[in-house]
């Protein structure tokens, strides 16, 4: 049995919808265990007349809620019968397996590497986003926001955690490691960069060298890595360059009688390129790197990417023993050096 605390008061539509996605997720996976965290009064109001495995869903009484306004460690410190602080040390006393918040990410990065501690031989823990490819596979990228600089080593560590991740994850058996580069060139790129490289080279199985930042939705690789500041301005490009086209394109079509004829012939195929981008499909980031399983969901997560996070990310992160993996291969990379 899997046991997943998840924080019911994190993020836009809280907790409703963290509530619904949590039973939607306990009804598909019939060994998973959920503990519902937050004030009980509130779990219990969502919870009449619904219906759910009761043997399987326990709820967790946490008097108060961390705010996307509050300062991080503060959160950490002051808050700590937060929901989302209560379900982190849930994951450090091995009560759960892992845990899942909508909740403000500096919090939740905070309190995962103040809380659970870091993996021995990991300097810098990344969080890590699954992104949905044009072809309808998916790429890991990583670090997107956790650390904003980064020496070579971290980004050679961050390339071991993603490869591990995208293979016991994602069910890819031989992923390729790409570095985030402006070329495709060895000699491209700056010290940080081209160290970086080198030390991939020699030390990564898997590596394949640099990649574009504009290829890197075309699934050439399956593992992209830069450091935090490069990845949160790529995955925020992308979010706006993805949501303005699809914007764009609803405009454009519903502007006069012809084109919301051609709109209405059109539709699946928008419905099929809109389902290939959707971060709804994977639901959830991990931190990599820290001593416990702790998935950042999309703060206007709502159900359908709550259950995501919790069946395809949580759920698979701990089955598949994604930390014994890291700290394993972690430990013959450093011997090796």
């Amino acid at each position: 049995m899997i046991k997943v605390a998840l924080d019911v008061m994190g993020g836009d539509h809280a907790p409703a919808e963290i509530i619904k996605g949590g039973l939607l997720a306990i009804a598909e996976v019939e060994d998973l265990h959920l503990s519902l965290v937050g004030p009980q009064d509130v779990l219990e109001q969502y919870l009449i007349g619904k219906s759910f495995a009761k043997d399987r869903l326990e709820l967790v009484h946490a008097a108060t809620i961390v705010e996307n306004d509050d300062p991080p460690v503060m959160a950490v410190r002051r808050k700590k019968d937060s929901s989302m602080m209560v379900a982190i040390k849930m994951v450090k006393d091995g009560t759960v397996d892992a845990m899942v918040s909508a909740g403000s990410t500096g919090a939740l990065m905070a309190g995962s590497l103040l809380i659970t501690g870091r993996l021995e031989g990991i300097e810098r823990p990344a969080l890590t986003i699954v992104a949905p490819t044009f072809q309808g596979g998916n790429i890991v990228l990583l670090d997107v926001g956790a650390n904003m600089d980064a020496k070579p080593e971290h980004l050679l560590h961050y390339g071991l955690m993603g490869k591990i991740y995208a293979r016991e994850v994602l069910d890819k058996p031989s992923p390729r490691v790409g570095l985030l580069n402006v070329g495709l060139e060895e000699i491209k790129g700056n010290e940080q960069v081209k160290k970086a490289y080198e030390l991939m080279k020699e030390s990564l199985p898997g590596f394949v060298g640099n990649v574009e930042a504009r290829y890197v939705l075309d699934g050439e690789v399956d593992v992209v890595v830069c450091d935090g500041f490069a990845g949160n301005i790529l995955l925020k490009t992308v979010e706006g360059m993805v949501g303005g086209l699809f914007a764009s394109l609803k405009e454009a079509l519903s502007a006069n009688l012809k084109s919301k004829i051609g709109a209405a012939l059109l539709m699946p195929e928008f419905k099929r390129l809109k389902n290939k981008l959707d971060y709804d499909e994977h639901g959830g980031a991990p931190f990599l790197g820290i001593g416990g399983a702790c998935i950042k969901s999309h703060g206007s997560s709502k159900a359908r990417a709550i259950r995501s996070a919790i069946v395809t990310q949580a759920y698979r992160y701990a089955l598949q023993d994604v930390n014994g993996h890291i700290q394993r291969e972690m430990a013959t990379l450093i011997n090796k050096q």
